[in-house]
Parts: structure tokens; sequence; C-alpha cells
């Protein structure tokens, strides 16, 4: 085998933007409880007396308490040792920390905190040195460019240890890791940022300690008690964390404490052969560049991450030809027994629904949910062989489908999903507002537990789609067509999106004429899934990676012709203005999916009030739900907003000759404009029921509905927006798209209806108005900026940052107002109403300085 240099950061995936840096710690005075030196560095120390390697028999004496397995582990007394194979030695190794038990509020027991890439390999003067891999270049050694990119990737040595003993037969070298685990070393304990967050300080090495350390064949499982000094100032925002929150521990004691599990797992001696990404199948990646010496450009390699399943032996000829076979290792995860007894079938049920998916890749049985074997004292929910689902008393109301895998091929080592108590709530408040005009069961705070274990059975499958490389098909609910929603037998059969990692959620177009039963409502796992599994997972003939990429590129272009269905589309990945690739959308036109989604949220409103209802409440089911209410109608508003300048993206290659990029046409956008005139900035009356307000939300509060209004506009004109509309239409004529000019003058003909219809301009309408105005006048005269301009991505998604001063825009919003002022003048001279003539005049003046602001 070809041997190969490879340099990255190992980290998860949900863990990719913590530092990889190790925080500087002055040594402290002992007896304080801060932290001391290293001990196991402290023979390296300059100046500091070092005795060479003693006899084995003098280190793991007779009162050794010794376990074998990836380590052999040695306790001696207080002092742990690891005896490492020369087989061992200079091998890969994942290290991978969770937190086993934590105080309230730093996370939960079963989270990661950190992840990295090591390696033991001896060192001079006796030493073995621990290095921290980070892969991010390779070349192959027989090519003359290696040297080159050898001498630019050195790993750092993270930790020195002197070689106590050699093994007994000679064959391995023993060294003391007592004071390395119990210290506070980077590559094997909690990432930094964790710390800056959790406003964690020095460690407290008196209140610290090794635990237990346990070890198996490929694995050695180190748990650790580390105290750090802590204030109660909760730490700073970490992006793509939650915000932090303070630590009564910190407040109580200067201190927290925490049991920290470090897996130090053994990677394959030979990587699973990768499988490169592909942009239309929506698998996670991991890269790096790769060098050679024929190239004329440096390789990006981008490849997919996934699980290593393979027939059993023998059976690979079967599963080449088609054929159903068992797989050699089968993915297993376990319910953690922390779980509510009621939710652990259908946890299970979700995880099994992947069977029929991976089928379609060839395997029968391949992967299993089981509960956990609470009397199995030789498992460990810690234990990195094992994948589990883990459930966290908490108020968040989510879920998370996290993997560990090989940074070298993309491999899946394992899983533990995270499984917020709440999760509950956010499934329920989805399915009321959505499912409730179709289904009785929906319409109360509490829901029986069959109801609610189908819920969890659909969150339980999309975090483990996750789990399995999968990312969200945010663009697979645009390939249902929208009266296929309606159509009771249609929609029953095949679901209401192709995808369960959609977030399409429940069917809210489906109206209550259409008798759709639940079957029609649940998403489920669908069409993109068996062949993303297919995909992933499936025989793709080649001998070569080269050869296997040509052959997945005709499988997918195939595919994808065969069955719409199959496409995958998401915003993730950048591009944020495809209408097709929406959060919580539904079918192939969300004009009139949004329509129909209104009609059964008016349905919702009237029933608000009984269907919230428990003795004791205090209006607080009304006030929650009501405000859930505006919050799906927000949904609507933008997802029928994101056609309106819309682009879409649909990944080609050179062989299909076709257009990426293209627009949304021209009347699609000008239906969307007519939908946000009709229901938001013509008032939406039926969400104005002040005798519900004044249950729950006081007077001199901001309206709820001006809100919605003013965002809404805010959102529809912009100069982003005008300026991509301008673009498009520079692009692909004015004929076929819908210009900035357009836009204006079919929002401004609404929003100032009153003007030809002679009508008193209520309150809403006033503010709204205003609301216009102001926007205008921000384009034309913009607060002072940094940069600007439009910058163009080639082979991605561009980023409109417009620079209104450079672009039509201004120009168009300046007509816009000289036009406005016009008719302002000309309608507050005849206007009838006191309140509508005053603000008219007002509205007038402000354009007249905005106009000249001198």
């Amino acid at each position: 085998m070809k041997k190969l240099l490879f340099s990255s950061t190992a980290l998860m995936l949900a863990l990719s933007v913590f530092a990889q840096q190790r925080p500087q710690t002055p040594p402290q005075t002992p007896g304080t409880g801060t932290q001391m030196p290293n001990m196991g560095n402290l023979p390296n120390m300059p100046g500091a007396q070092r005795q060479g390697p003693k006899a084995y028999k003098d280190v793991i004496t007779s009162k050794a308490i010794s376990k074998t397995g990836l380590f052999t582990v040695h306790k001696v007394e207080d002092k742990y040792y690891f005896e490492i194979a020369d087989s061992i030695l200079g091998r890969e190794i994942l290290s991978v920390v969770r937190f086993a038990k934590v105080p309230a509020g730093a996370g939960y027991g079963g989270e990661i905190a950190n992840q990295q890439t090591i390696k033991f390999e001896r060192g001079p003067n006796n030493n073995v040195f621990l290095r921290t891999i980070t892969l991010v270049n390779q070349a192959e050694e027989n090519q003359d460019i290696y040297k080159a990119v050898t001498n630019s990737n050195l790993n750092a040595i993270a930790s020195a240890f002197p070689i106590a003993a050699f093994g007994k037969d000679s064959s391995g070298v023993v060294i003391d890791v007592t004071e390395f685990f119990k210290g506070d070393n980077q590559a094997v304990s909690i990432n930094p940022n964790i710390k800056r967050r959790y406003s964690l300080s020095v460690l407290a090495q008196d209140r610290s300690y090794v635990a237990k350390i346990s070890t198996y064949p490929i694995n050695t499982e180190i748990v650790t008690v580390k105290t750090y000094q802590s204030s109660p100032v909760a730490g700073p925002s970490i992006p793509g964390l939650p915000p932090a929150a303070g630590i009564a521990a910190a407040r109580d004691a200067g201190a927290v404490t925490m049991e920290i599990n470090t897996s130090l797992l053994l990677l394959p001696k030979v990587p699973m052969q990768r499988r490169i990404a592909d942009k239309r199948v929506g698998y996670f990646t991991d890269d790096f560049v790769r060098y050679s010496d024929s190239q004329q450009k440096v390789e990006d390699v981008s490849f997919a991450v996934r699980w290593r399943l393979e027939p059993k032996d023998g059976e690979w000829e079967k599963w080449r030809r088609g054929e159903l076979v068992e797989p050699k290792k089968q993915i297993i995860y376990y319910i953690d027994p922390a779980t509510p007894k009621q939710w652990r079938s259908h946890l299970i049920a979700g995880i099994n629904d992947w069977q029929a998916a991976f089928e379609k890749a060839g395997f029968k049985n391949a992967i299993v949910g089981k509960e956990w074997p609470e009397n199995d004292t030789t498992m460990s929910m810690e234990d990195a062989r094992f994948s589990v689902v883990r459930y966290f008393a908490s108020d968040i109301a989510n879920a998370y489908g996290p993997n560990v895998h090989d940074p070298r091929s993309g491999e899946i080592l394992e899983s533990h999903i995270g499984w917020y108590h709440n999760v509950m709530k956010l499934v329920h408040d989805w399915y009321m507002l959505q499912a409730g005009p179709n289904d009785p069961g929906a319409r109360s705070m509490k829901y029986d537990d069959q109801l609610m274990g189908d819920l969890i059975r659909f969150v339980s499958s999309h975090e483990v789609g996750h789990t399995l490389g999968l990312r969200h098909n945010m663009g697979s609910s645009s390939q249902t067509p929208v009266e296929k929603l309606r159509d009771k037998q249609w929609v029953e059969a095949n679901g209401h999106t192709a995808s369960i990692m959609d977030y399409a959620r429940f069917n809210y177009v489906a109206q209550p004429e259409d008798n759709i039963s639940r079957k029609g409502l649940y998403p489920r796992i669908g069409d993109y899934d068996k062949w993303a599994m297919k995909w992933g997972y499936g025989y793709i003939p080649g001998n070569t990676e080269e050869e296997t990429k040509l052959n997945s590129n005709k499988m997918v272009t195939a595919a994808l012709k065969e069955n719409p269905r199959h496409w995958f589309g998401t915003y993730e990945s950048g591009n944020r203005v495809d209408p097709r690739s929406q959060s919580e959308d539904l079918s192939d036109n969300s004009v009139k999916a949004s329509e129909y989604g209104v009609m059964n949220l008016k349905r919702v409103m009237k029933g608000l009030p009984e269907w919230t209802k428990e003795e004791g409440d205090q209006y607080n089911n009304l006030a929650t739900m009501y405000g859930q209410t505006l919050g799906q109608f927000n949904r609507y508003i933008g997802h029928v907003s994101t056609n309106i300048g819309g682009v879409y993206e649909t990944f080609k290659t050179v062989e299909q000759n076709e257009a990426v990029y293209e627009i949304v046409p021209k009347t699609r956008q000008k239906e969307a404009v007519g939908f946000i005139n009709k229901n938001v900035f013509e008032t939406p009356t039926w969400l104005v029921d002040r005798a519900m307000w004044n249950k729950f939300n006081n007077p001199i509060s901001a309206d709820p509905i001006m809100s919605l209004q003013e965002r809404t506009l805010n959102s529809i004109v912009s100069t982003d927006r005008l300026g991509r509309l301008q673009l498009s239409a520079e692009r692909f004529g004015a004929d076929k798209a819908y210009t900035a000019m357009e836009l204006l003058n079919d929002v401004q003909g609404t929003v100032f209806n009153e003007l030809s219809s002679k009508k008193a301009i209520d309150t809403y309408k006033r503010m709204l108005q205003r609301v216009y105005v102001d926007r205008l006048t921000s384009i034309i005269n913009p607060a002072p900026t940094t940069g600007g301009g439009i910058t163009i991505s080639f082979g991605g998604a561009a980023s409109a940052g417009i620079d209104a001063k450079k672009s039509d825009v201004t120009a168009i919003v300046r007509a816009q107002l000289v036009g406005l002022r016009s008719q302002l003048n000309s309608a507050s001279a005849t206007a009838a109403d006191k309140m509508s003539k005053i603000h008219l005049a007002d509205l007038a003046e402000r354009i007249k300085v905005a106009l000249d602001p001198k």
C-alpha cells in the first residue's frame, strides 16, 4: 500500500469553530488548589535530574492491577501506567472527550467537549511523544513533492513522557500517565472555547483526579474528575452554540467540578475507501488538499462521511450483483436508560425505519435500535464503541445528531445523538398549528402517548439520518406538486415530502374536507433518503478512486433524470435565495401552499381559546400558541418573499451542458408580491383579536401585527433585493425578469391605495406608509458603511452586497419618491379625514427633506 502524508483538524462538525491552540497556564503555588506544572513533564525541564528506564518489575510491581486492551493499563497504588506496544506506536488515535457529569448550567452529560487525532511515538532521550495530527495536506510517499509537503506540515508535540520501563519482552514501552490525565492537557481535555464559554479558569489539582481507566481491544476510556476555578459571570458567545448561561456552582463555590470521559479510539490501520462527494447528494463531508508531481494545480478532495458498511465475508459478489446481503457489522444505536419508558419504543422505531432505506443499498438488517442493557456492567455509554441516543433533562426544545468519524476517510465510528426532553413541546406546537384543522387529536395542550410517540418517531428518524452522514435536504419538499398534498390517495402513499431530512414538518396544505389521515400528515423516510443511502452505501463500480468517482457522476445524473424526487437542495451551502430550498415550507409552489396554510391558520385562531384551555392556567397557553400562530404566519410570508428576486440553483455537470442558475419566473414573483399585498399590507384582521389580546398582551406593548407588517416591508423593499432584481433584469431581460421598478409600483399601489380611493387611512396603514417612506429614504441616504460593491463568486452562490450609490437602485428609488411626493401633496389637499390629511402632509415633508437633505 502506498504511504500517504496527511494533515487535518479532526474536530467533529459541530465543534469545527473551536480553537485548536493550547492555552498557556502559568505555574501556581502548591496547596492553594491551583495548577502545578504537569509532573509527567518535569524530568524534561532544563536542569532537572532524570533517571533512565527502570526494570519492568520495578515499575509494574506485584501490586499492579493490570488490564489488557488498546493499551495495557496498569494501576500501581495511586499511579496509572500505559504499556504501549510497538505495533501501536505511530498509529493514529482519535481522542474524543465527552462530559459524563456536569453541574447545572454547563451543558449535559454525554455531550462532546473536544475531538482531536493524536499518536504516540518514540522520541529521543528515552521519551515518548504525543503528537496532535492536523489533516490538511496529502501527498504520496513516492512523489518528489512529498518532501515539500512533509517540510510544511509538521505536527505539534503536545506532550512528552519519560519511558518508565520497556515492556516485558522489550516490544513496547511503559509510561506514567497519571499526572497527564489528572492535569488539563488540551489533546485529552475540554476544548478551550468551551472553557471560555463557561468561564473556567485554572485547574485545581488538589480537587482533580483520575477516577477510572478501562481498556478494550480498540479503545481505552479514561474517566477523570476535574475542578476549575470559575467566576459566576457567563462566558463569551461562541458561534454555533446557544448563548452561554451562568453556572450556579461558580456563584456558590467559585469553582466548577465536572466528570469527563476521554475515549482513545484506535483508527483503522488501513483507512476505509473514500467516496468522493457530489454536491447533488447531501452528505456531510471532510476534505484535504492533494499534491502530486503531475499536477498543474492542487486538488481539493472532498469525501462523504459514512459508516463502513460491508457485506459479510463470502457475500461480496452477491452484493455487487444487487442481491440483498447481511452486513459484516450491524449499525446499532442504544437508547439511554434515562429515557422515559413510554418513549423508548418510538425512538427505536425511528431508528429501524432506516432499514428499508439501507435495502436500496443492498443491505438487510443494516441498522437496529436497542434498549441499553442496564444489567451489563461491562458496558459504558461513554465507551467509544457504542452509539447511544442520550436523553438530556433539559428545557431546550431540540435534538441533534452528530457523528464521530475518521478524518482520513470519512468513516463514521460512533454517534451520541442528543435528545432534549423538551423537544416534545416543539413537536406539539408544530402539530397543533399545522395539523390541528385536520386531526382532532392535535387540539389540546397534552397529547396521548400514541400521538406524541408518533411525533417522537419522526424526529428520531431525522436525527439518525444525520448520524448516517446526511445533511438537511431543504429542497426535497419542492418536488411535490402542491395539489398532490390535498390528494388523499397520493399523499398517504408517498408522503408530503420526499425526505425525512427536510424541515417539512407536517402537511399544512391539507384542508379538512380532504379527509387526509395522519399517514398523509406526518413526514417519513422517502424516495430521496432511499436514493441517498444507495449512493452512499451501495456498490459503485471502479478499481480506483477516480474510476468510482466517474461512475458515481453517471449514477447521480441518471438518478435525477429518472426521478426528480431524488433532488437535493439546501440553503446551508450559502445560496439563500432559491425558494425551492427553504426551511419549514412545502410543495413546488410556496405561494399557493401558503394560501392553503393561511386558510388553516384562520381555523386555528378560532380554535385556540378552546384548544389551549387547561384548568388553572392563567392564559399562558393561549399567549404561547397565539405567538406560535404569528410565527407560523411569518414563516409563510418568508416562504413567499424568497420568490421575489429569487434564483434557482441546480447543480449540473459539463456533460449535461445546461444552466445551473435561473431566475424565478416573472409570473411567480408577481404572484408572490400579490400574496404579500393581500395578506400582509392589507391588514390581516383575522389576527387582530383584541378580546384575546386583553388576556395576555399589555396595550402599551408593541402591536404584534404592526411589527409583522414592518418587518415584512423592510425585507421586501431592501437594497439587496432591489439590486438582485436589477441584476437579473440585465442578465435575462426585462421581459423575463421582474424589475425593481415593478416591485416598487406593485407594493406602493397597495400600501397607498387610499390615495386613489379617498378613504380614511387607519392606524395600521399610516404606520405602514411611514415605514415605506422611511425605507426608501434610507436607501438614497444610507448610513455610512465600510466596503460595499457586488461580490461575485465563481463556482458557488453569489453574495449580493449591493452598493446603492453604484447601482441603478438609487435612481429608481429617488424617482419613486419624487412621484409619490406629488401624489401625497394632491391627496393631502383633498383629504376629508383630518388625521389622514396631516399624515399625508407629514409624509410629503419627509420626502422633501430626504430628496434635499441640505
